[in-house]
């Protein structure tokens, strides 16, 4: 009988590894737990959780991340994401402190599609436990302006605008290889021109701001925001360390691929944490 119970515990250990769509690796490819993943994470000043926008996993462990941080109560979270652009912040604040309902917040908030099954449970589990929630990007348009007219344009704004960006003139090195292949990319389509990277740079130079800003002593920032922004530890986290070089940084990315049970070379180093995916596992949204 005994041997039978220890074979049936056995093959459901099998079958659930098997079946099992995600694996959390170190940056050297080693698989880690997520209970060790969060003590680590605890130590840092700032967590940038790299996400594919459409990847309900990715989301689930934002929440799951948050919830752990928020329990261990040696430092106090805060959180802030790139799907919230800084002209709402006081929006958004209002909703968080409990000053605006849920109908009047999603009908003056420019809310992302996939807002009520990616970024509502996460939101909600701040305003319910009190968690400062930052909006911390640049409003598209002033993204869309370097990209149309090059970042002498932001010189233009009112001093009202400017308050929404990264104070002027922000860092920018075209050499990041972020940057470098964007342009690679796109070399052969319409987004090909110098501008493309600075339009992204201004996102990343805004969103480190703010975090940096938002900051307080005794506390982690938990920053949402897609991989790219983040991926390499370039992006935010490298105008995060232009603005304060003293903080400590550790990144997540959350990549795909056919099978999970070992992370694929290309990935290796990203970011401190890798989260592996199931490439078949259903999106959010196509």
């Amino acid at each position: 009988m005994k041997f039978i119970t220890a074979l049936f515990l056995l093959m459901v250990s099998v079958v659930s590894a098997q079946v099992q769509p995600y694996k959390i690796f170190t940056s050297e490819g080693k698989e880690i737990s997520f209970e060790k993943m969060s003590k680590s994470l605890q130590k840092t000043d700032v967590v940038l959780f790299g996400e594919l926008h459409n990847n309900a996993i990715a989301h689930y462990f934002q929440v799951k991340v948050a919830k752990s941080l928020h329990a261990d109560k040696s430092k106090k979270l805060i959180i802030g994401a790139e799907m919230f652009e800084r002209d709402q912040a006081e929006i958004l604040q209002n909703y968080v402190k409990g000053k605006l309902d849920e109908k009047e917040f999603e009908k003056e908030a420019r809310l992302w599609n996939n807002y009520k099954t990616d970024y509502k449970p996460l939101l909600n589990f701040a305003k319910e436990n009190n968690i400062n929630y930052v909006a911390t990007n640049v409003p598209r348009r002033y993204a869309s302006l370097v990209y149309k007219k090059g970042v002498e344009a932001l010189d233009t704004l009112s001093m009202q605008e400017k308050s929404w960006i990264a104070p002027l003139p922000f860092p920018y090195d075209k050499n990041l290889p972020g940057y470098v292949k964007m342009m690679e990319m796109f070399k052969d389509s319409n987004h090909a021109n110098e501008n493309f990277p600075k339009s992204q740079a201004i996102k990343d130079a805004t969103m480190a701001h703010f975090l940096v800003t938002e900051l307080q002593p005794n506390s982690i920032f938990l920053h949402l925001n897609g991989s790219y922004h983040s991926d390499n530890f370039e992006g935010i986290a490298w105008y995060v360390n232009k603005y304060n070089k003293n903080l400590q940084i550790q990144t997540i990315s959350v990549v795909e691929q056919a099978d999970v049970m070992k992370l694929e070379k290309e990935h290796f180093k990203k970011a401190t944490f890798i989260i592996a995916v199931d490439a078949d596992m259903p999106k959010s949204y196509e």
